[in-house]
């Protein structure tokens, strides 16, 4: 279980205006602005859930994924994922949960992908037996025989995202980040991978959190909806709900987001 209670997160950021005199002033005198990432957020995801967590660029998803993973340390308040708390707890923490990021690659780019593999299994630690039945596994389900020994740099990006999913999941972990997982790629990747990630999760109950600007994603993959901007929630509640409450979702998180912009 995920429990985030009154997460706060700020970031210090310089400020100066252009131009060569406004850059040597700013040597002597450095303008900057607070800028509230999270601002009091709270919410609680359950074991097997699978959560879209939305918003606009710069309304704090990637700040968030990064404490749930250990990477970042909040301002104030408290969070726990499987009893843990993730920037304390750090080595146990990665041990139990697989993350992907669109536009970052955690495949060495010049050795084949099987070799990227195999390192990440002495990293994790793996024993032979789970590493060998999970990228079997792996390779079937997200069709990689043809590529597995192909450097990472050769690959098309549905190729390599796939590749990326199966990296992020060798080690059985519990937890799945997706920051914007399907990114660039084409129709048919994307069924493809939205595919993989439903059943990957009624097959073994692996809690899914989404980040993605794709309503598509959404719709196909999640059953829930947390809407942030600006660092605060917005709107949490089932796809159903909205649906029941005779709102087309589309429409409903649109104007979310021109509140947001307001």
């Amino acid at each position: 279980m995920i429990i985030m209670k009154n997460i706060c997160k700020t970031y210090r950021t310089a400020r100066r205006n252009a131009g060569f005199k406004e850059a040597a002033r700013s040597f002597f005198h450095r303008e900057y602005e607070t800028v509230n990432a999270l601002d009091n957020i709270s919410f609680t995801i359950s074991d097997g859930e699978t959560v879209g967590y939305i918003g606009p660029n710069g309304a704090g998803k990637s700040t968030t994924i990064k404490i749930l993973s250990g990477i970042l340390t909040p301002d104030s308040g408290e969070c726990l994922v499987d009893g843990r708390t993730p920037w304390k707890n750090r080595i146990a923490h990665v041990a139990q949960i697989g993350v992907v990021f669109g536009q970052r690659s955690q495949l060495w780019w010049d050795v084949p992908v099987i070799d990227s593999f195999e390192l990440l299994r002495d990293i994790y630690s793996i024993p032979p037996e789970i590493y060998k039945a999970n990228k079997d596994e792996l390779t079937e389900l997200l069709g990689l025989s043809e590529i597995l020994r192909t450097p990472a740099r050769q690959l098309s990006l549905g190729q390599r995202m796939r590749c990326e999913l199966a990296a992020s999941l060798l080690h059985s972990p519990n937890i799945l980040f997706l920051d914007e997982p399907t990114i660039g790629l084409d129709a048919v990747s994307k069924i493809a991978v939205r595919e993989f990630i439903v059943k990957l999760n009624e097959t073994h109950n692996t809690t899914v959190i989404l980040t993605t600007h794709d309503m598509q994603d959404i719709e196909a993959i999640t059953k829930r909806i947390i809407l942030i901007g600006k660092g605060r929630i917005m709107l949490d509640g089932s796809l159903d709900e909205i649906r029941r409450g005779g709102h087309d979702i589309d429409r409903t998180v649109a104007e979310l987001y021109r509140s947001y912009e307001i």
